[in-house]
C-alpha cells in the first residue's frame, strides 16, 4: 500500500478505523476482531485509529491484547473527552482532570507506553478549547501522547487551539455524501498543515452497494439511530438509485465499489487526506487497501463529485440531535 505524512508519522494512505470491533453496527466477535487487525497489519495498514469510547473501552483493550506485541510496527489514534452517560445518551466532559484520567485508562488499555496521536473527541461547550488542547500539550511533555488531534470540529476551534498548540490532524466524516468539510475545514486544514482524516469514507457501507435501510437495520445499529435520517426507507429508495451509475463507473475503472469511494477520497487535496474505513470483514479489509493503488483521472473524479453529493442526496447525515451538537456543522 502507498503510505502518507501525518505529522511526524509515516502511515498506510488507507488507515483502519476500529469502532466497528466493539461498537455501532451490533455485536461483533472477538475472535474475528482479533483476527482482522492481525490480518490488517499484514495487509499493509499502519495507522490503526480507535477512542475510548469505542465500546466504552472494548476496542482499545482488543487492540492492546491483540497488537501491542507488535506495537512499533503501527501508528496509533485514540480519542478522549466523550462517553456514554448512565442515561445512554452521548455526553462531552473536556476538563483536564477528566482527560488526564481518559488518557492514563487507554494507555493502561491499549497495553502501551504512549499514543501518537490523541484526538479531543468532541468540543466540550462548558471548557474552553484552548483549556483542552492545553491539557493535551501536558500529556505531550509528559511523553503520555505524541501529538494532538481534533475530531468534529468547526473552523474557527481549530484556529483557537492550533494557537494553544500545533494540532496534526483533524478528523471528521467525509465521503461523496457527506461534503461539509469543503466549506472551510479543509482549507483551514491546507493553511494550517494539518492533516485530515475523513471517518466514514464509505458513507456508512452505503457506497459499497451492501448497505439496507432501517427497516432490516438492529436498533443497536448506528444507521438506526443516530445516522438514521439517510436510511429512513423513502430516503433511501431515493439515494440507492445513484449506485446504479456509481457501480457502472466503478467497473470502469476496474475496482470495486468501495475501492471508488475510498479512491475519490485520495484523489484530494493534494494527497493530504488519510481515510479510516471500518469493518469487520477480512475480506472488505483487503478490498478497502486495494485503493490506495488506484489513480483517478480528474474526469472520473469530477464526475463523481456531481453524481453523489449533498445536492442529490436525501436526508441529513445525522438526527436533528446529533446535528445540533456538532461543532463543525456550524462551518
Amino acid at each position: 500500500m502507498q503510505s502518507r505524512k501525518i505529522g511526524p508519522f509515516e502511515v498506510s494512505a488507507i488507515g483502519m478505523g476500529c469502532m466497528n470491533i466493539s461498537a455501532g453496527y451490533g455485536p461483533a466477535d472477538d475472535r474475528e476482531s482479533e483476527r482482522l487487525m492481525l490480518g490488517a497489519l499484514d495487509a499493509g495498514y499502519t495507522f490503526f485509529d480507535t477512542a475510548a469510547m469505542y465500546g466504552m473501552g472494548h476496542s482499545e483493550e482488543l487492540i492492546g491484547r491483540t497488537l501491542s506485541h507488535r506495537r512499533e510496527e503501527f501508528t496509533l489514534a485514540s480519542k478522549c473527552g466523550i462517553f456514554k452517560g448512565e442515561n445512554g445518551r452521548t455526553q462531552t466532559d473536556s476538563r483536564p482532570d477528566v482527560l488526564r484520567k481518559t488518557c492514563e485508562d487507554s494507555l493502561r488499555r491499549l497495553q502501551t507506553d504512549v499514543i501518537d496521536l490523541y484526538y479531543l473527541h468532541r468540543i466540550d461547550p462548558n471548557v474552553p478549547v484552548e483549556e483542552s488542547v492545553g491539557t493535551l500539550s501536558e500529556l505531550v511533555s509528559e511523553g503520555k501522547i505524541k501529538t494532538i488531534g481534533l475530531s468534529e470540529v468547526s473552523t474557527a476551534s481549530l484556529r483557537r487551539a492550533h494557537a494553544v498548540y500545533p494540532i496534526t490532524a483533524l478528523q471528521s466524516e467525509y465521503s461523496l455524501w457527506a461534503r461539509t468539510p469543503e466549506r472551510q475545514i479543509l482549507a483551514a486544514c491546507k493553511e494550517l498543515g494539518v492533516t485530515f482524516v475523513p471517518f466514514s469514507p464509505l458513507a456508512r457501507s452505503f457506497l459499497t452497494g451492501e448497505s439496507q435501510d432501517i427497516t432490516n437495520l438492529p436498533d443497536d445499529d448506528i444507521r438506526a439511530t443516530i445516522a438514521r435520517p439517510r436510511f429512513e426507507p423513502d430516503n433511501f429508495a431515493r439515494n440507492i438509485k445513484l449506485l446504479a451509475t456509481f457501480k457502472d463507473i466503478a467497473q470502469e475503472q476496474g475496482c470495486s465499489m468501495a475501492q471508488l469511494a475510498l479512491a475519490w477520497i485520495l484523489a484530494r487535496a493534494d494527497g493530504t487526506m488519510i481515510p479510516i474505513p471500518g469493518t469487520r470483514s477480512m475480506d472488505h479489509m483487503k478490498d478497502n487497501a486495494g485503493a490506495g493503488d488506484i489513480r483517478l483521472d480528474a474526469a472520473t473524479v469530477s464526475a463523481l463529485d456531481d453524481l453523489i453529493n449533498e445536492s442529490t442526496v436525501a436526508g441529513d447525515r445525522y438526527s436533528e440531535r446529533i446535528m445540533t451538537s456538532i461543532d463543525s456543522e456550524k462551518d
